[in-house]
């Protein structure tokens, strides 16, 4: 069964690679609140603050290809004719037609959708409940959110949403979704919040919300309400085989959402936080090594010279456990914490470092377009297994050798590069199952830089010596910089 990617200006279909699951209460929780008997009070009250956005565009038309006929072939002068007689006809420009939703966020006339529900557009027009239109202009966008704000001219003021704390939803809350479905109009439809944090793959700061309110094709853009009737999320993809709603759609909370909105109103462009690092995330190994409790935070693989980071002394092999008093439970946490940072703020970090916890701070920076706000490092991919001079690291499973010019000229490595150079992998050996190859280069052995073959080497005695299951290695590759946990020996 194939999963669809939907086009623009519908609801996007995203294919999770993991099952989904759904978390529950205990029993105490799950009886603490009563369904509702009916959401009508609340719909009355929602439906004339969300509109129907529908879009046109001109569409070049595409002519026939010519098939791939044999030389000689007889039927090669009638296709040819054919073609060219319908090539014309077939080429002509058409306006295609497509339907989302959005949201009024400001009684002047401002409208809250999705991006790819106007991306291309050559003319929005704003549906409003009472089947009112009227023209709109985008006022700024942002590909990274994919959230969009229109500016229309009602002849008074508009009635507006209030934006919730989507932070304080809870999975199981009762939430309400609407929009404007395959084209039908104004559609309510009520769930549940299923899950928290979603990753789907569709940007760098995906934090969804899961919900089994029924969300289709055209849902896009449209709200997603608490029982208070505040908005908590903006519904923006859904997953299904089939383009239909399966229950399960996912909206993006109104914690990341509503500054970007706010900005766009404002200026029409969105300034985004920028710390200038290289992140990637804390295993159980690696947080072994480093002494953590708990395999949480973002592991610092490399820092960015000149950058914010540089400047208020985080270094590569810090793991950054707190940014602006919110906890970075995880590696993908971070950059959505610094984006949503004000530009020049400075903020107080906590980091891991030395094995105890350090305080630090930081101005945060303003995220250019062609920069990460703190990108992931590479992880690597592979491993294989060469044979080469130098010394051999049996409980790792390497053979390693000094940075020579005949083994920087084998494996094509810089002159300004330092450290010392892998040159052969055991295959199925601890070193290869994470993805270490023959031309990585070592940079650190237990966060200690290391010079030569035997720095290596004693650094692993050391942390056999001292009953560690794994090894800290910092190794530039094809990936760049990256810390990898290795296991000793076979243990």
């Amino acid at each position: 069964m194939t999963m669809v990617l939907s086009a623009v200006r519908s609801a996007r279909i995203v294919a999770l690679a993991a099952a989904v699951s759904f978390a529950i209460g205990t029993a105490s929780e799950a009886f603490a609140r009563t369904a509702p008997e009916s959401f009508a009070d609340l719909a009355s009250e929602l439906l004339p603050k969300v509109v129907n956005i529908s879009t046109t565009q001109t569409v070049e038309g595409r002519g026939f290809e010519m098939p791939q006929l044999p030389p000689g072939s007889p039927f090669e002068d009638f296709f040819k004719e054919f073609f060219d007689r319908n090539q014309g006809q077939q080429q002509r420009p058409r306006r295609a037609t497509s339907l989302g939703s959005g949201f009024v966020v400001d009684e002047a006339g401002f409208v809250a959708t999705n991006n790819h529900v106007i991306q291309d557009a050559d003319e929005i027009t704003v549906i409003f409940h009472d089947g009112s239109r009227l023209k709109a202009e985008v006022v700024g966008r942002d590909a990274k959110s994919d959230l969009a704000v229109l500016k229309v001219s009602p002849p008074g003021k508009l009635s507006a949403i209030k934006f919730g704390n989507s932070d304080k939803s809870r999975v199981g809350d009762w939430v309400i979704a609407i929009g404007n479905p395959f084209g039908l109009g104004g559609t309510v439809t009520a769930g549940i919040v299923s899950a928290r944090g979603r990753d789907i793959n569709s940007g760098p700061y995906d934090d969804y919300i899961q919900t089994d309110a029924s969300i289709n094709r055209g849902n896009s853009g449209g709200p997603l309400f608490n029982l208070q009737g505040e908005v908590i999320g903006i519904n923006t993809a859904i997953f299904s085989p089939s383009g239909g709603s399966v229950g399960i759609g996912f909206a993006i909370p109104t914690a990341s959402a509503e500054p970007v909105i706010r900005q766009l109103v404002k200026g029409g462009q969105v300034k985004r936080g920028w710390l200038g690092v290289h992140i990637q995330g804390v295993t159980e190994e690696i947080a072994e090594t480093l002494g953590l409790k708990q395999a949480t935070g973002a592991l610092v693989a490399s820092v960015i010279k000149g950058g914010p980071a540089e400047k208020g002394k985080i270094q590569p092999g810090d793991v950054v456990l707190k940014f602006d008093g919110r906890d970075v439970t995880e590696m993908r946490r971070l950059p959505r914490i610094v984006a949503d940072t004000d530009v020049g703020k400075k903020v107080p970090v906590v980091v891991w470092r030395d094995g105890k916890e350090v305080r630090l701070e930081v101005a945060v920076g303003q995220l250019e377009e062609d920069t990460k706000v703190a990108a992931r490092a590479g992880t690597g991919k592979g491993g294989e297994s060469r044979t080469g001079n130098g010394l051999s690291l049996d409980d790792i499973g390497l053979t390693v050798s000094d940075a020579g010019p005949r083994v920087r000229e084998r494996f094509k490595i810089e002159k300004d590069v330092k450290g010392v150079i892998v040159t052969g992998v055991v295959d199925g050996g601890p070193a290869a199952e994470k993805g270490i190859r023959a031309g990585d280069v070592i940079v650190e052995v237990s966060q200690q830089e290391v010079a030569k073959p035997a720095d290596v080497a004693a650094r692993i005695q050391e942390a056999k010596k001292a009953g560690k299951k794994s090894v800290l290695l910092l190794v530039e590759g094809q990936g760049g910089l990256r810390f990898v946990a290795v296991r000793i020996g076979k243990s």
